[in-house]
């Protein structure tokens, strides 16, 4: 009996312990593929995991020149009057006071033909303004003998129908060419005819209307008598041309082919010169007769020219009566005084 229950005893805890082994061994395998598990996961994690390294930045300096300090030669300033552009013949003068291993080619220009068109317009108001420049200094020229230098000459010139006595149409004609013959190329010139009304010359004149283009200007007569004439709306702009060679022929074309109309008013056509904008330096003003008011218009003129240090040189054409209101008109301005008398012959005025 004790013999049985032994062996049971035995085969029990032989059963027991084989168990202990297997759970100890499974527990084992267990953990072991836990570790596994969790080293996977780690490897997993760290190898997706990147790191934020900030790149090294190399930079090289290059040496740094001693700056030398440079002195600026110092100038002069000196005003002066613009001079005439060069001929095409000298402007191909190339100056140097150095030499140079390069050389430097001149270029051969071919200077095209003048046009023969004088602008746009088939008078002198419109068709004057345009046409290829001609320099851009100023210049001077004489009239009557009247020397003078100015870059803005502004002309007012009697057109009257007394001119045609005693052959003044003709002097006052060709001497006005030869003033324009002289003229430097560059010089702006404004041109003003005057009788009763005032024009821009190479305008038209019917009646009181003045065309100047496409543009009309009307004159009406404030009363009787040649010297009742005013301006009837809009006040006619007198343009400043620079003078150009063909310019100067148109214009001496239109000297020569403008008829006399009749009146004698002469402050209206200076007053005109006096609002050129800019102001004349320079006006040549001539005229064959004493209106009716001359006294007048001299003296207001010539207040409002001084005030804008504008010069007035004065010509009478063959009428003693016109002398004095034109002297007090020049002199008060700084200008001067000439009087022409019959055959052409000229007498200087002294103040």
């Amino acid at each position: 009996m004790n013999s049985v229950t032994s062996n049971s005893t035995s085969a029990a805890r032989a059963k027991l312990n084989r168990q202990r082994r297997i759970s100890t061994v499974v527990s084992l395998i267990t953990a072991i593929l836990m570790l596994m598990l969790i080293g996977l996961i780690l490897a997993i994690i760290l190898f997706h995991i990147e790191k934020d390294e900030t790149p090294t930045m190399v930079s090289y300096s290059a040496p740094v020149d001693e700056i030398e300090e440079v002195k600026k030669p110092t100038h002069k300033t000196e005003v002066s009057r613009k001079p005439s552009a060069p001929s095409a013949s000298m402007s191909r003068v190339i100056a140097s006071t150095t030499s140079s291993p390069v050389a430097v080619p001149v270029p051969e220009f071919e200077v095209p033909d003048a046009s023969v068109d004088f602008g746009n317009g088939e008078d002198f108001g419109d068709g004057w303004s345009t046409g290829d420049s001609f320099g851009s200094g100023g210049g001077g020229t004489t009239f009557f003998g009247q020397k003078v230098s100015a870059e803005r000459i502004a002309y007012v010139i009697d057109f009257s129908a007394s001119m045609k006595g005693q052959n003044r149409q003709g002097l006052m004609r060709d001497e006005l060419c030869e003033s324009l013959d002289k003229m430097n190329p560059g010089l702006d010139l404004g041109m003003i005819f005057f009788a009763g009304p005032a024009w821009v010359a190479g305008d038209t004149v019917r009646g009181g209307v003045v065309t100047s283009g496409r543009k009309e200007y009307k004159w009406a007569r404030n009363g009787n008598g040649h010297s009742k004439w005013e301006h009837d709306g809009k006040k006619q702009p007198v343009p400043w041309e620079e003078m150009t060679p063909l310019k100067i022929k148109k214009l001496k074309k239109i000297v020569q082919e403008t008829k006399l109309i009749g009146g004698t008013v002469w402050d209206n056509p200076l007053n005109m010169a006096l609002d050129m904008d800019p102001p004349p330096q320079m006006i040549y003003f001539m005229t064959d007769g004493a209106a009716q008011g001359s006294d007048i218009w001299a003296k207001e003129v010539a207040k409002r020219a001084k005030k804008m240090g504008v010069t007035v040189n004065c010509v009478a054409m063959m009428v003693p009566k016109a002398i004095k209101d034109l002297k007090h008109l020049a002199f008060e301005t700084g200008g001067q005084m000439t009087i022409v008398k019959e055959g052409g012959k000229r007498e200087q005025v002294e103040k």
